[in-house]
């Protein structure tokens, strides 16, 4: 190591690229890849990251690394690899990377959390003889707290419950009455959980199939990515719970990757009450103090079992031996709006690889990917036919969409599930009251100023909002800005809000509870409504695709999906594939339980057959027509696509750069690379800033990113590999 003198390392903030210094004497054979550093950047001081050590800087005349922050590198030779690949498979710079593997709270210097706890000095005899005596004193107070609790209290504790000032216990400290001392608070979010112990269930003969090829590679040790394709409500939660339970037995890691927050709960649940095993859960909702115990206490191999959505994805397990990414197919495992443009699924695969573990990705709508690598052999597949305890598929019907929010149909059985006690869940993609504002005259649409979109109206708020960078108009504009007539004002469209207020009308005494983005703004907000409605407190649950995830309420008999054919009508190649698994997805949530299901799907296009096939819960059927489809236009899982995005205040040269890039591309790519005309985003404006973007379609994405790499452009663009969408 002594022949490494000097490091490359990633700044924090500002530049995209790695810098050379020189190792001191003083720290030589200490500065290893991974290890925080401060250094000297033109006149002033940078915290950085160490990438690697080098034999020879890349420039003539280096300065000196300043300082070592941490005394052992943080990131392991595992995540290290997987840092590395990222940055070049996404084309991102390596800081960016990095923030990925060390959060804000790990890059900066906070402590652990430290409090006071008091003890009593003296015998319980001695305590009370001096309460008796100065009885009537702040003192006689602390002390008759502390009769109580003779193994100690902690001091903010103490003094709420004696009702005293910090004074009393100081001068009883200094008179050697009792102590103070420091000792470090556990932060975890579980600490006042409590939960029903349960035990492993029996398997249905396809469960156990599925959970003896995993155990195989588990037990082997070696690298295999297994697809868990299981219809919705057949039980592959226990085969995770079994999958886990023997990679813990090993004396292995294991992460357990959902793509919501609002999953989080329930799988804490069933894993809290299966295993005493610690677990650590990370999401971006964790105070900063929070997230630095859970990370600190995982890197020190304290927890073995790390729970979250794709942020957890880069925790820093020991020993890792198992990955489990539930629901595979779900978008918000992709990171669209910041480099690096990752695919958490995709990442997870990866991760896998490098530290020779199993992954185990389920779904019961796979991405076409996921199942293409599966029929190809990639992925060891596995299949769920059944539900557990004999269990049925819920019964589904598809009604023509009227210009009523709830056909009569839907009505009708929303009153029986009323009458009989049972619940009901009502589905629709779109929050707030109305989604548009609009001018019967002249046909103004109030847009928002800053972007692109219309705005929508809240009515519980009576304003209008931009829910891309939230924006309000509060009052609405009382006559047209555009014609000034002021008798053609109209709102139109519906969004949950309104759904929830349709409701009530109709039903007065009907109990909702609404899920969306406006009732879960707050920490906690989702555990809150779930088990609000677990426990039986409303007999309606409306909500947008937050309510499509994996939940299991066993009281649900009735799901209500107003209107299926929103997703539908999007330009992107993924517009059937989206619209069947979430339809699909939000049918799976009835008839969970012992009583059966009823879904009705109110649909404007009910013989297509993307919507025919979810409401069968077809899966083979759909993949079979969408892959064929995929094969003919040559998208994914035939090509990988690039997706370039340009952004800036003026439309003119925005769209004259990404021509400028799009044609370097053309002169330098190979012909087997397909470049698609540049055109503006489906959000062609967000805060001020005109977005245009073109696709790169080939083989392979390394010559796209490579020339990418090289290519200094005058305005900042978003290089996402893999998109989810090529619309957006």
């Amino acid at each position: 190591m002594e022949n490494y003198r000097f490091a490359s390392v990633a700044l924090d903030d500002a530049l995209n690229r790695l810098l050379d210094y020189e190792i001191p004497e003083s720290f030589l054979g200490k500065v290893v890849p991974g290890m925080r550093v401060k250094v000297p950047v033109r006149k002033t001081f940078r915290l950085a990251t160490v990438v690697k050590l080098k034999i020879k800087p890349e420039v003539a005349k280096v300065a000196l690394i300043q300082e070592l922050l941490s005394s052992k590198s943080l990131i392991s030779d595992e995540l290290g690899e997987l840092a590395q690949w990222m940055s070049r498979y996404y084309c991102a710079p390596h800081r960016k990377v990095l923030q990925l593997f060390l959060p804000a709270p790990i890059r900066g210097s906070m402590e652990e959390k430290k409090q006071l706890f008091v003890k009593p000095l003296l015998s319980r005899p001695q305590m009370a003889e001096l309460a008796e005596k100065k009885r009537g004193s702040a003192q006689s107070k602390v002390l008759d707290i502390l009769l109580k609790n003779p193994q100690g209290i902690l001091l903010t504790d103490l003094l709420n419950q004696a009702e005293v000032s910090r004074s009393p216990v100081s001068t009883l400290a200094k008179d050697n009455v009792l102590s103070l001392s420091d000792i470090e608070i556990d932060r975890s979010i579980l600490l006042d959980f409590d939960f029903f112990p349960t035990s492993p269930k029996k398997l249905l003969p396809e469960q156990e199939e599925a959970l003896g090829k995993i155990l195989g590679t588990l037990n082997e040790e070696k690298f295999a990515t297994h697809l868990l394709f299981g219809v919705t409500g057949s039980g592959k939660t226990e085969v995770y719970l079994q999958t886990i339970d023997a990679c813990l037995k090993k004396g292995k890691s294991a992460l357990f990757l959902v793509p919501e927050i609002a999953l989080t709960a329930q799988t804490i649940e069933r894993l809290r009450s299966r295993f005493k095993e610690r677990i650590a859960i990370l999401h971006h909702r964790l105070s900063h103090g929070e997230r630095r115990d859970s990370w600190h206490k995982i890197q020190n191999g304290e927890i073995r079992l790390v729970v979250g959505p794709r942020s957890a994805l880069f925790s820093p397990v020991k020993d890792l031996g198992l990955i489990i990414v539930d629901e595979e197919h779900d978008g918000s495992y992709k990171q669209e709006d910041d480099a690096p443009c990752f695919q958490g699924r995709d990442v997870a695969v990866m991760r896998g690889k490098i530290a020779k573990a199993t992954v185990v990705l389920g779904s019961a709508t796979p991405s076409i990917e996921s199942y293409a690598n599966a029929v190809s052999g990639k992925y060891i597949l596995s299949t769920l036919k059944q539900r557990p305890d004999n269990a049925l598929l819920p019964t589904v019907q598809i009604v023509p969409k009227g210009k009523s929010l709830f056909s009569d149909i839907l009505l009708d059985e929303i009153k029986k599930r009323i009458h009989l006690g049972e619940q009901t869940l009502l589905f629709l993609n779109r929050r707030g009251f109305h989604t548009a504002f609009t001018c019967q005259h002249c046909g103004f649409v109030q847009q928002c100023p800053h972007c692109a979109i219309s705005m929508t109206f809240h009515k519980g708020q009576h304003r209008l909002a931009c829910h891309l960078c939230d924006y309000e108009l509060s009052p609405p504009p009382a006559i047209c800005p555009e014609c000034k007539v002021n008798d053609g004002l109209k709102f139109k469209g519906a969004g949950t809000e309104q759904v929830e207020r349709a409701l009530h009308a109709i039903f007065p005494d009907v109990r909702t509870l609404r899920l969306d983005a406006d009732t879960t703004r707050h920490k906690g907000s989702h555990d809150l409504l779930f088990k609000q409605f677990r426990a039986g407190k409303a007999d309606v649950l409306i909500g947008t695709q937050m309510i499509a995830k994996g939940l299991h309420f066993p009281s649900v008999t009735l799901v209500g999906i107003l209107n299926a054919d929103s997703s539908l009508q999007i330009p992107d190649f993924r517009a059937a594939e989206k619209t069947f698994q979430l339809l699909t997805q939000v049918s799976g949530r009835a008839g969970r339980g012992a009583l059966p299901g009823l879904v009705i799907i109110q649909s404007q296009m009910p013989d297509n057959p993307t919507i025919v096939a979810a409401a069968n819960q077809d899966y083979l059927k759909f993949y079979s027509e969408e892959i064929n489809v995929r094969q003919s236009f040559g998208y994914p899982p035939f090509s990988h696509l690039v997706k370039c995005t340009f952004k800036g205040p003026v439309a003119e040269d925005v769209k004259k750069e990404a021509e400028n890039i799009r044609q370097l591309l053309a002169q330098q790519l190979p012909k087997e690379y397909e470049i698609l005309p540049v055109a503006p985003c489906g959000h062609a404006k967000i805060q001020d800033q005109f977005r245009f973007h073109f696709l790169v379609k080939g083989p392979i994405a390394s010559p796209v990113t490579k020339l990418l790499e090289e290519i200094k452009g005058k305005i900042s663009f978003l290089v996402d590999v893999d998109p989810l969408s090529t619309f957006f």
